[in-house]
């Protein structure tokens, strides 16, 4: 199990390049996160929902992504309550006190008693009889104590699944000493025992500075340091938390293809955007500011976990207009998913499956009215565009008055299928009107390979900065 002193310390990427790394030395590893809080997700091959990151861990140890490797997804609706999926399904709304405080209460859809703890490890299990070893990763920072008898997804899953744990600390966030030093010494006796090696990330500057501190924070811990691994720029693999959002770029730049995604208050599955972001011709920013999404060349309108409520705050901050606007002058303006339900005519809930709006005018830039449902769709798809053949997966709650994944006019293109920007065709065809030359990404089979480059790149990374034997040494094997 890779632990972490924190959110964001780099966990989910460290996870990822050890099942690339076993997959590579001839093992078959499998991810595995018990809990996951997260408005990115993926759909399985066969059609349930789990967290983004165990996808992109699945893809690295080269096999499908399964329920099995997220079995408990936590989707936030605001800064309350989140929708509950349990293996793959949503199974209702959660108010987050409810859920810390009453886990395993009686679950207002299916009407029965759920046990979350048994959930999660007859998932585990079931996982480890057909994957060796399984690479397991915590959440957050192992050392909530608050939370401790609640746990399901640090110690308490190491504890079950027998696991050598790997505490994961930031020292580019500083305080590292004390935040691992802490993290250990507020574990139990029999926690404390199971915390095998410390792996340092995201290092900047000259290795050597930190010999010193190495050997130190050894010492105080009794712990070895399995590793220093420095922060890379030129590996690309998606990422799942908002914090990795925030990071992104803010502003317009001259010289290129301007694509402005709508900052939404609730925004899903914002690795749609990653394939785009990387075309050296495209400039692609995040904003809400009015006077930059009139001034892009291409306006996005991402997914989202609340469509009424962020549709209403986009009429309330001037955002919808200026999209409007913007379609007015000639602007290509792109939907996906909750975006794709915003372009429409209208959104109506009259269940209130989202909340207390019950109903909404849309932009009006596309012919179709929705309807949402307490079912939700998750599929992977395959759909032809330009004439070719293109992938991606459909995440949505919502019926709309069509049965069009796609729904294209001259300014304006709506879709539910997320991935739908991974595409060459679909990249193409949004920047053929501008004077750039077409991009060498072909297919969507190139972008198979380019991820798997990327993987191994990770993989060469780590190998190079962290003591692989003494992991396996660790292992027993």
């Amino acid at each position: 199990m890779f632990a972490g002193t924190g959110s964001d310390v780099g966990k989910s990427i460290v996870a990822a390049a050890f099942c690339r790394i076993f997959r590579q030395d001839g093992y078959q590893p499998a991810p595995f996160k018990a809990q996951n809080m997260a408005l990115n997700s993926y759909a399985t091959p066969e059609g349930f929902e789990i967290g983004r990151a165990q996808a992109v861990q699945a893809e690295a140890a080269g096999i499908p992504c399964h329920t099995d490797m997220n079995p408990l997804l936590l989707k936030p609706q605001s800064d309350h309550t989140s929708q509950v999926v349990l293996n793959g399904k949503p199974i209702g709304n959660k108010d987050a006190y409810d859920y810390w405080r009453k886990g395993g209460e009686r679950s207002e859809v299916r009407g029965e008693r759920i046990d979350y703890r048994q959930e999660v490890c007859d998932a585990f299990d079931r996982l480890a009889a057909r994957y060796n070893p399984i690479v397991m990763e915590g959440a957050g920072s192992i050392a909530e104590i608050n939370l401790k008898d609640r746990d399901l997804v640090n110690m308490s899953m190491a504890r079950h699944a027998k696991a050598d744990v790997i505490l994961v600390g930031d020292i580019d966030r500083g305080g590292v000493f004390a935040s691992v030093y802490g993290s250990i010494m507020l574990q139990t006796p029999e926690d404390r025992k199971l915390i095998k090696g410390i792996i340092i990330n995201k290092f900047r500057g000259d290795m050597r500075l930190f010999d010193e501190g190495r050997k130190m924070l050894e010492d105080i811990c009794g712990v070895p340091v399995l590793g220093v691994i420095p922060y890379y720029k030129d590996i690309y693999i998606d990422e799942e938390d908002s914090v990795a959002l925030e990071q992104k770029r803010r502003e317009l730049a001259e010289g290129k293809v301007n694509v402005a995604v709508v900052l939404l208050r609730h925004i899903s599955n914002y690795t749609d955007f990653d394939t785009l972001e990387r075309d050296p011709r495209v400039n692609l920013f995040y904003t809400n500011n009015v006077a930059d999404i009139q001034q892009a060349d291409i306006i996005i309108l991402p997914g989202t976990k609340a469509t009424l409520d962020d549709l209403m705050e986009l009429r309330r901050n001037g955002c919808a207009q200026a999209i409007q606007r913007a379609h007015r002058e000639g602007k290509m303006v792109v939907g996906i998913c909750g975006g794709y339900q915003m372009l429409g005519q209208t959104i109506n809930d009259p269940d209130g499956i989202e909340g207390s709006i019950t109903s909404l005018p849309g932009l009006g830039l596309l012919s179709i009215h929705t309807t949402m449902t307490s079912d939700k769709t998750t599929r992977q798809v395959t759909f032809a565009f330009e004439g070719q053949e293109c992938q991606g997966y459909e995440i949505h709650q919502g019926v709309s008055d069509t049965d069009q994944a796609i729904l294209q006019t001259d300014h304006c293109i709506g879709t539910y299928i997320h991935g739908f920007l991974d595409n060459a065709p679909v990249i193409e065809h949004l920047l053929s009107k501008f004077a750039v030359q077409r991009s060498p990404l072909n297919n969507h089979a190139d972008l198979r390979a380019f991820k798997d480059e990327q993987y191994d790149k990770l993989a060469a990374h780590v190998r190079q900065h962290v003591d692989i034997k003494r992991i396996y040494d660790i292992l027993g094997i």
